[in-house]
């Protein structure tokens, strides 16, 4: 695998996680959002990863073991199909006929852990993409 491969696939890192970090900024914004435009409280959103699908050249290149991957992409996001929680205020404008109030199903711990996980994979993926530089400044200065 080339050098331009391993930063191809450090930058691939990068994006899949910058959308992570965008669909995680979300929920939490909307943690107490009750009405949506779909109508209900608003659904916890999560990115499906999935490794970035190959050209031909490439998928022969793999099957002879030249090369190995070729890095990620966000390929869907679903709405989480956990339950809302339900509360109990009757003066509330969305509650129902017995006075509670469905709120997203957003867990501010869980988002807060998932955004950590995710700033984690982020600075992997630019301290690889920066050691591949270096690389490739270093081989051009070789004489």
């Amino acid at each position: 695998m080339g050098l331009n491969r391993a930063m191809d696939i450090s930058i691939s890192g990068i994006e899949a996680q910058r959308i992570t970090m965008e669909l995680i900024a979300s929920n939490i914004a909307n943690i107490n959002t009750t009405r949506t435009v779909y109508g209900g409280p608003y659904r916890r959103r999560i990115p499906v990863l999935s490794e970035k699908s190959l050209s031909f050249a490439e998928e022969l290149a793999r099957a002879e073991g030249k090369m190995t991957g070729g890095g990620v992409e966000v390929q869907d996001v679903v709405e989480d199909a956990t339950p809302f929680q339900k509360i109990y205020k009757p003066g509330h404008p969305d509650a129902d006929a017995q006075g509670f109030v469905s709120l997203p199903n957003v867990d501010l711990s869980q988002e807060m852990v998932d955004l950590t996980y995710s700033q984690r994979l982020f600075e992997a993926n630019v301290t690889a993409f920066n050691a591949t530089k270096k690389m490739m400044q270093d081989t051009l200065q070789l004489q």
